[in-house]
């Protein structure tokens, strides 16, 4: 990677990782949990320490960013698989949008959804280990898009723990 795009994606990350602080913080709520799972938006989630931002092509355009708790990110840095119980990752994803100060560049636009992956093996045994909350305006998504995580997960990143975000360098 050159060293341009190397600071290209580091201004990304730091600009995702600020988008993610402000991201609808009124809209937790530790009542609200996804259907099949259970699985809540996590209690400060907003100030985790950032995996690895992403873009989404069409048809989404989402810019996204994965946050992990402590215990995710020790297994990232250390290279662990599977990842250990208690490791929590979330996803915050957001339109594209031009930048009006910067003809290149891409900025956050309206949200689109947060999406949580929970690891407690015996909780999910079914599940590869892994919960997982998809929620939208800070409300849950429904339940037939809860059906679809584990499965897409599975067929596509079944020797990595079902995770798909790797650690940015």
């Amino acid at each position: 990677m050159s060293a341009m795009h190397a600071s290209l994606l580091a201004a990304a990350a730091g600009s995702l990782a600020l988008a993610a602080v402000a991201f609808a913080a009124e809209s937790h709520d530790k009542g609200l949990v996804s259907p099949i799972y259970g699985v809540s938006l996590p209690e400060g989630y907003r100030h985790w320490e950032v995996i690895a931002p992403a873009m989404e092509a069409a048809p989404l355009d989402e810019l996204r960013v994965v946050v992990g708790n402590a215990t995710a990110i020790k297994a990232y840095r250390n290279q662990t698989l599977p990842f250990p119980d208690g490791s929590v990752l979330v996803k915050l994803a957001w339109k594209q949008k031009p930048s009006p100060e910067f003809a290149p560049a891409t900025i956050p636009g309206a949200a689109t959804t947060v999406q949580v992956m929970v690891k407690d093996s015996r909780r999910y045994a079914a599940t590869g280990g892994w919960g997982f909350g998809r929620f939208i305006d800070g409300k849950p998504a429904d339940e037939a898009q809860h059906r679809t995580c584990f499965a897409c997960h599975q067929a596509k990143v079944n020797g990595h723990d079902f995770v798909f975000t790797r650690f940015a360098p």
